[in-house]
C-alpha cells in the first residue's frame, strides 16, 4: 500500500509517470523501507495507463465487494409511524446495557495502569 500511496503522491505532485527514483524519494522522506521489486511490479502494471482510468476501474471493482455493514432493519407497523422510533429507542437502551457489562471484564486492570 505504501508503494501505491507514494506513486499517487508523485502523480499529485505533478509527475505524469513517476519513476522508481521518485517513489524511492517519497518513501525515504518519511523513513519507510523501499522494496525495489514491488515498485517495479507497480510501474510495470500502470505503464501507459491514465491514473483517473485506473481509479475508476478500481472503484467499479470495489463496488461489488460487500462491506459488511450491520444495519438494523426496523419495519414500521401499519398502525402508525410511532412504532419505529419506539423500537429503535428500545434497541439503543439494550446496546447501552451491554456496553456496561463488557467494561466490567477488565479484572481490575486498566489500560494505562
Amino acid at each position: 500500500m505504501k508503494v501505491v500511496a507514494a506513486y499517487l503522491l508523485a502523480v499529485l505532485g505533478g509527475k505524469a509517470a513517476p519513476s522508481a527514483s521518485d517513489i524511492s524519494d517519497i518513501l525515504g522522506s518519511v523513513g519507510a523501507e523501499f522494496d525495489e521489486e514491488r515498485v517495479e511490479l507497480l510501474l510495470s502494471q500502470v505503464a501507459g495507463k491514465d491514473i483517473t482510468e485506473l481509479i475508476a476501474a478500481g472503484r467499479e471493482k470495489l463496488a461489488s465487494v460487500p462491506s459488511g455493514g450491520g444495519a438494523v432493519a426496523v419495519s414500521a407497523s401499519s398502525g402508525g409511524g410511532a412504532a419505529a422510533p419506539a423500537a429503535a429507542a428500545e434497541s439503543k437502551k439494550e446496546e447501552k446495557v451491554e456496553e456496561k457489562e463488557e467494561s466490567d471484564d477488565d479484572m481490575g486492570f486498566g489500560l494505562f495502569d
